[in-house]
């Protein structure tokens, strides 16, 4: 049975209030375009002290986050041979199943801390897209919500190297996106399928060369008023592409290229700037702050190069702070107009999934399993409590509709309060 302890502690500094974006639908990693904020939900006392809503145990293991639309919640597991890989639909208030799809597959090379099914999937209102690693292959499927296969594609393109598969789609418009970035030089795109049939819309070559697990956002130029789709890699940099056609806007390389990166991290949006980070475990480590302009390439509003920055771990944006919680359990907060360190505080543990935020509260997993809740509202930041989900943890909660869900190794969480 899962405990609920509490341990008060104080941070040092202020962080003030969060950026707001609906919380109805958490549709892809780390929610709507991948910021990891919604509004908070229910009152501010409840979710300091959040309530175990239900638990279950899944069938399989894996470090992939879970999508919400309306009443049901999606997840990709996968057994432990990685012969098999699982979609499942669950009810969102009670986590009753409501469906289960198997799909054979083959094992594929990964990393000891990665998993046969490491992608979030992606969910729209008519479907769910679920992607994963399959020998040498990526596939990548559609299913309605009531468990039906729309269309299976088993071999979008080649997927190489020791770490294994752990990419993200996202939808935007008409289509599904997803990066394929290989080890194997030349034999690496960007691509775009159509959403209801599954037909390849567009595929963009990249230079390949380094496996990148980064899961593109959506970023609206303000000089241009211009969607564009923002991918991070490296050796490339920052990559804007044209959603209609996959022709590429600009590129930056942003990060350092002498000695060997990975970007894990997704890309966030604050207002008009673009935040990225890129990393390696014991190698340099990046952080830029970026704005678009209404020719060439994005400029560097400014940057961080030091080991604070996180290398697994995306970006939180919080009201006028940006928020690096990195990998080690360090947290810095940085002001979003110059990049000025506001504070720096160690929270402890280890941390292969992302912050999330509800209002003025952070909250993120330890891969021991402890949901670690901060206070960073007026005043000084509080770290109000540290709840152990008694499982290991390499994922990002989910928030919708007054919930969150985490998903563990092995279970599903749900916390309130509910609206």
């Amino acid at each position: 049975m899962i405990g609920w302890p509490m341990r008060v502690g104080v941070l040092a500094a202020v962080v003030l209030g969060a950026a707001a974006v609906p919380a109805g639908e958490w549709p892809r990693f780390r929610g709507p375009n991948g910021s990891g904020v919604v509004e908070a939900s229910g009152s501010g006392e409840a979710w300091t002290q959040p309530q175990l809503l239900w638990r279950v145990d899944l069938p399989g293991s894996g470090h992939g986050s879970p999508v919400v639309w309306g009443e049901r919640l999606f997840v990709l597991c996968a057994n432990e041979e990685g012969t098999l890989r699982m979609v499942h639909c669950r009810d969102v208030a009670s986590g009753a199943l409501v469906w289960s799809r198997e799909f054979p597959a083959l094992p594929n090379k990964k990393h000891r801390f990665n998993s046969y099914a490491t992608s979030t999937p992606a969910v729209d209102a008519e479907r769910v897209y679920a992607a994963w690693g399959s020998g040498d292959d990526i596939v990548l499927v559609a299913l309605t919500h009531g468990g039906e296969v729309a269309w299976q594609l088993p071999r979008v393109g080649a997927i190489t190297g020791g770490h294994g598969f752990g990419t993200s789609p996202i939808v935007y418009g008409e289509l599904v996106i997803l990066a394929r970035d290989n080890e194997r030089a030349g034999d690496s795109s960007l691509i775009a399928v159509r959403r209801e049939t599954g037909e390849i819309a567009w595929q963009t070559p990249r230079p390949g060369g380094r496996l990148n697990f980064s899961t593109p956002c959506v970023y609206r130029n303000p000089h241009t008023g211009r969607d564009e789709l923002i991918f991070v890699a490296w050796p490339i940099g920052v990559t804007s592409v044209n959603p209609a056609d996959g022709s590429i806007h600009w590129e930056l390389e942003a990060f350092q290229t002498e000695k060997g990166e990975r970007a894990v991290a997704s890309p966030i949006v604050a207002g008009e700037l673009l935040l990225a980070n890129c990393a390696f475990t014991n190698g340099p480590k990046h952080l830029v702050a970026l704005r678009g302009r209404s020719e060439g390439p994005a400029e560097i509003v400014w940057r961080v190069d030091d080991n604070s920055v996180p290398h697994i771990p995306s970006l939180t944006a919080v009201g006028d702070r940006l928020l690096a919680w990195n990998d080690a359990g360090v947290c810095v907060c940085y002001r979003l107009s110059d990049g000025r360190a506001v504070w720096k505080q160690r929270i402890g543990g280890t941390y292969f999934g992302s912050p999330v935020a509800v209002g003025e509260r952070l909250y993120c997993v330890d891969v021991d399993g402890t949901l670690v809740i901060v206070q960073a509202g007026e005043g000084q930041p509080t770290e109000l409590a540290r709840i152990p989900l008694e499982d290991v943890c390499r994922s990002t909660p989910a928030l919708a509709d007054g919930r969150m869900f985490i998903r563990t190794e092995h279970a599903l969480t749900a916390l309130g309060p509910v609206r």
